[in-house]
């Protein structure tokens, strides 16, 4: 079972905070941490823990935060040798997290805008060899399509997290095979309006048909709809937690969970039910990578080879 990963790394700067300040506004009492991120990054090392064999393509900077990401990937068996290292920083995220668990991010992308098309290429025999490739969208365009198209050519399935949500070219609709966003991302990605009610069928829907293939919307606590190209539109029930503390990783420990289910041979709505549970296990704990789930932490999903 073989995942190959065009995505970032970064560090996260997080800031722990009794609420989120307004404009011009400073508030004390929050509680700092660092550690690595990057959606690129957190979906490998999250498909690892789970058993993939992993590939990573992503840009660091020549600097303290690039050898720590060396470091960490070595720790957790992902294949990072064609990460480009490149004259920019490494990118760094500022998270503040509100006592709900709920975050809010910025970010500088730094070495990520030196990860181009011709970089990818590089990593084609990687992609050609994995059984799912994963691509998401906090690097260029340019890496984004070319990654995409590369998996079309291959034969690789495709799987694209589209965040942070941007309208996408023409031709990348057609090289994905599952799309998987959430609600706040899809209007974005249709060029619909955010101020407009929007019905969630609808919005599944017609990213099934922009890309011919299947679409995931999730909808946090309130589960996931699935969309594929023939036949009605799933509903992936939720997996109920008692307590959130953090939802930082679980976009990432669901897309990781999605692939390795699709890896193993999961249909797609159970490979969604298993990425579920993963999502779901990762707001329970504090911080990303220790929120990413073993294999030990998750129900093995319905129809799997494993």
């Amino acid at each position: 079972m073989k995942i190959a990963v065009v995505g970032s790394y970064g560090a996260g700067l997080t800031m722990r905070v009794p609420r989120s300040p307004g404009a011009g506004e400073t508030v004390s009492g929050g509680q700092f941490d660092e550690g690595p991120g990057g959606k690129g990054s957190n979906q490998a090392i999250g498909a690892a823990r789970l058993g993939a064999e992993v590939s990573l393509l992503t840009a660091i900077g020549y600097d303290a935060f690039g050898r720590a990401a060396i470091d960490l990937w070595r720790a957790e068996g992902v294949d990072a040798a064609k990460v480009v290292t490149a004259e920019r920083p490494t990118m760094v995220g500022f998270i503040l997290v509100e006592p709900s668990g709920e975050n809010r991010i910025a970010i500088a992308s730094g070495a990520l805008d030196e990860l181009d098309a011709a970089a990818v290429r590089t990593f084609s025999d990687e992609i050609a060899a994995a059984d799912v490739l994963v691509v998401s969208m906090e690097i260029p365009e340019a890496a984004v399509v070319e990654a995409l198209r590369i998996g079309r050519e291959r034969g690789t399935t495709t799987v694209l997290n589209p965040a942070p949500a941007r309208a996408l070219p023409d031709e990348a609709w057609a090289l994905i095979d599952v799309i998987t966003p959430n609600e706040t991302e899809a209007p974005v990605l249709l060029g619909r309006e955010a101020d407009v009610a929007l019905d969630d069928e609808d919005l599944v829907r017609d990213l099934q048909r922009r890309t011919g293939g299947s679409a995931i919307l999730t909808r946090g606590a309130s589960g996931a709809l699935l969309a594929e190209p023939h036949g009605a539109i799933t509903v992936i029930e939720p997996v109920r937690v008692e307590t959130v503390v953090d939802t930082t990783g679980a976009g990432d420990s669901y897309t990781a969970a999605l692939a390795v289910a699709l890896a193993e041979g999961s249909t797609l709505p159970d490979a969604a039910r298993f990425a579920a549970a993963a999502g779901a296990h990762a707001v329970t704990i504090a911080g990303v990578i220790p929120s990413l789930p073993s294999r030990s932490d998750l129900p093995s999903p319905i129809g799997s080879t494993r």
